[in-house]
Formats: C-alpha cells, sequence, structure tokens
C-alpha cells in the first residue's frame, strides 16, 4: 500500500522560521552590545580655587608637581583609599593628586563638541615644574677639509639641562664627529627658547657657545692637532608624548674660528630626551 506524502501547511512553515529568526536575533542581542546603550560619561575635575596645588602623592608632604588655577580642567582618573584626594591626570600626561574641596566633579559626554577631552599620545613637553633634563642625539656633522670643500661624518651629542622656566633652559654640549682619523670634539653651554611650551610640537630657538679640539690618531696624516672657539646657532622642534617621552630635532650652524682663521660647520640630530 502506497502512502502519499503529507502536505505541511504554510502557517506551520512561518512559524518554525520565525522561531528560527528570533531565537538567531536572541543570540546576537548577546554577543554585540546594543546600540540603544549611551556611552559611559568621562569625569573631569575644574579647578574652584583661585589655585591649587597638585601633588605628587595624596598628603601636604607629597611635592607639589603643578599649580592649578581657577577654572583649568583635569582629568579624574580614580580616587585613592585614604582620605579626599583625587587623582587626575595633567596635560603633559603626568599623574597628579588634588584636594578634592578645591576642584568640581563634573562628567562629559565623550560625543559632546567643545567639551573637554583626555590627553591624546601627544602632549605638551613636561617643562612646568621640571628641574633638569637630558636629551642623547645622534645624525650627521658637515665639517670643511683643510683641501677645500665639507664632508659628512656620523655625529652623536649629549645635552644635560636645567629648567630655569617653562619657556628657557640652559644646556650644556659634548658632541662628537665621528671620524676614523681622530676624535673631533665639540663641547659648550647654550640656552633653548621654546616659543609654545603648551604646544605638543614645540619650535624652540638654540643659541650658545664653546670649543671645538681636533686629536688626531698617532697615524693620521689627515688631521692637525688644533683649537678652536665655537659659536652656536640654530633650532628645531621638540615632540612630547603622554608617556613623557620626547622627541628633539635640531639643526646646527657652527662658527670655528681662531686666531688665524675661520669656518663654518653643521649638524643635523635627533634623538629621545626626558625633563624631571
Amino acid at each position: 500500500m502506497t502512502r502519499r506524502p503529507s502536505r505541511v501547511s504554510l502557517a506551520s512553515v512561518a512559524l518554525v522560521c520565525s522561531r528560527a529568526v528570533a531565537g538567531a536575533l536572541g543570540v546576537v542581542s548577546l554577543l554585540t552590545p546594543t546600540t540603544a546603550r549611551a556611552a559611559e560619561p568621562d569625569a573631569f575635575a575644574r579647578i574652584a580655587v583661585d589655585a591649587a596645588d597638585l601633588r605628587s602623592g595624596p598628603g601636604v608632604s607629597f611635592r607639589v608637581i603643578y599649580t592649578a588655577h581657577r577654572g583649568e580642567t583635569v582629568a579624574l582618573n580614580g580616587r585613592p583609599g585614604t582620605g579626599f584626594w583625587l587623582r587626575v591626570i595633567l596635560a603633559d600626561g603626568r599623574t597628579a593628586y588634588v584636594l578634592g574641596d578645591e576642584v568640581q566633579t563634573f562628567a562629559v559626554d565623550p560625543n559632546e563638541k567643545g567639551g573637554p577631552s583626555r590627553p591624546g599620545i601627544l602632549a605638551p613637553p613636561p617643562l612646568t615644574g621640571a628641574h633638569a633634563g637630558l636629551s642623547i642625539l645622534g645624525g650627521a656633522a658637515y665639517v670643511p677639509l683643510e683641501s677645500g670643500g665639507m664632508h659628512a661624518y656620523g655625529y652623536v651629542e649629549a645635552r644635560p639641562s636645567i629648567v630655569v622656566d617653562r619657556t628657557i633652559t640652559v644646556d650644556a654640549f659634548v658632541g662628537d664627529v665621528l671620524t676614523s682619523n681622530g676624535s673631533e670634539l665639540l663641547y659648550g653651554v647654550s640656552a633653548s627658547i621654546y616659543f609654545a611650551p603648551s604646544w605638543p610640537i614645540c619650535p624652540f630657538l638654540d643659541l650658545g657657545g664653546g670649543g671645538f679640539s681636533i686629536f688626531p690618531n698617532s697615524d693620521s696624516f689627515v688631521l692637525q692637532r688644533a683649537d678652536y672657539y665655537l659659536a652656536r646657532a640654530g633650532g628645531g622642534l621638540l615632540l612630547a608624548f603622554r608617556t613623557r617621552i620626547l622627541v628633539r630635532l635640531e639643526a646646527t650652524n657652527l662658527t670655528l674660528f681662531n686666531a688665524q682663521t675661520y669656518m663654518n660647520a653643521q649638524t643635523f640630530a635627533g634623538g629621545l630626551g626626558v625633563y624631571f
């Protein structure tokens, strides 16, 4: 006896499909966040007194690293477990602590236009509140030859600094022109003037003076022992990152002179630095 195939109603098929779609949507809703959920607001603090000392730790015994004035805004980064001290992030990426009575906290929608924002990858150079610094540079030096013309050599320089103000540092420099015939050392003192210390890419001018000494190898016939006075003038850019890593790029003209002659040399260098 042959059985006739049973007919499946259109309503049954529709019911099965609707249940499958509903189940799939349920799984998707569990795996992906809902678009209706609003973005979590960022927390900030606005200085509510004429001047507030921001310290390196949660207490008056800690060092003052920055003084903020009324109306300035800093990003909150939590609260320590003891006392009413708030942990904040400065514009240059440093962490500091401020007394809660001196600020007004508020929330900002990340999508709000024109509102305050947290520091990004780049930040202003940490010159405010710093006392000293150190930069290590490397690049090329173009030095005149006795036979005429210029020759390019490798160049390295160490530059310790004393921070006088957020716009001025006094620097000592010791550089070595890397030749195979001996050592060519330049050394002295200069002053760096920073024109935009609140910008993450800060232009600067460097002026100074010192000496330039040539120490040939014992078997060298190319270099001759000599000493020169040195006048230095240059400039460049200081790039600062939130991690307090600094990149210094500069080009410098060196005027070398003594009682018999004078000549010009140039250096083009870049490297890393830190202020503390």
